[in-house]
């Protein structure tokens, strides 16, 4: 069922649970996000980030997640994760998204506040919930051409209390040591918990961690406990699809494609069930 992000996180932030906002990428993705969420009746944000705009297109995205939002009873919002321009974060609100992130958190402060405005404004007034990121979680980013490695700037809590107040979004990601793709030696990251506390104290709305894969199970539920309220997940679903799969392969000699999408898709449904159940238990 298509829901409001507002109404969601606003339950979970009274709550004091976590959201999980998986990343889809494709037809069957979503349906496995959105088939979890029904099954543990719980809500998500079922996102798709403009870095993936190779895999498929925004309007194909957009028909896929309204699609699936409307196959089940679940609570699911359908989200544009970010969003890197305007034209982009407007044309999926046009096409039905109804909440949209503008990440235009590498700009200087004034910049990064000029820009979410103007995307902050035009999405209140489709009735589309927004979120905007300050600080910048870096890591290694998966793009068209290539990986490249991007910077982590560490959220100021002056600054973001400033930013809700100069751009009205409902909802903040914060940088406090994760990262985007995947932890070098797999090792888990240190984050930084005070800086956290005071963001929660400073910060009226929802609080947002991306880089959720890999960060640990200890350090996410005490994120969540601390003040996080939606956890981003991405790589670890592609990581499982990928493993079942090559396990299916290696032990059956690829007598079926059916079975290998079939592993990959189970895969991908126990790192949602496992992500659901530790943030919201």
């Amino acid at each position: 069922m298509l829901t409001r992000t507002k109404e969601i996180l606003t339950a979970a932030k009274q709550n004091h649970y976590g959201i999980v906002a998986p990343d889809f990428w494709d037809l069957n993705s979503a349906r496995d996000f959105v088939q979890v969420a029904e099954e543990l009746n719980a809500p998500i944000l079922l996102s798709f980030a403009q870095a993936h705009k190779h895999l498929i297109s925004l309007e194909e995205a957009a028909a896929v997640g309204k699609l699936m939002a409307a196959s089940v009873k679940a609570p699911i919002a359908l989200h544009l994760d970010h969003g890197e321009d305007f034209a982009y974060v407007k044309r999926a609100i046009e096409l039905g998204f109804n909440s949209v992130m503008i990440d235009a958190s590498m700009n200087p402060f004034d910049e990064n506040v000029r820009l979410t405005k103007e995307a902050a404004d035009f999405a209140h007034a489709h009735g589309v919930d927004i979120e905007a990121e300050i600080g910048h979680v870096g890591g290694t980013t998966e793009s068209p051409t290539e990986m490249e490695e991007v910077e982590t700037i560490y959220t100021r809590v002056d600054e973001a209390a400033a930013f809700i107040e100069k751009t009205g979004v409902d909802s903040l990601a914060v940088s406090i040591g994760t990262s985007h793709g995947v932890y070098k030696n797999n090792r888990k990251p240190e984050l930084n918990f005070t800086r956290l506390q005071e963001l929660a104290a400073a910060v009226p709305v929802p609080l947002v961690l991306h880089g959720g894969s890999g960060t640990g199970d200890d350090n996410l539920k005490r994120a969540v406990r601390e003040g996080i309220t939606k956890v981003n997940v991405f790589t670890e679903f592609t990581t499982a699809a990928r493993d079942a799969a090559v396990e299916v392969v290696r032990n059956e000699q690829l007598k079926s494609y059916m079975r290998v999408q079939q592993a990959a898709d189970e895969g991908i449904r126990n790192v949602l069930r496992h992500y659901i159940n530790l943030l919201t238990k």
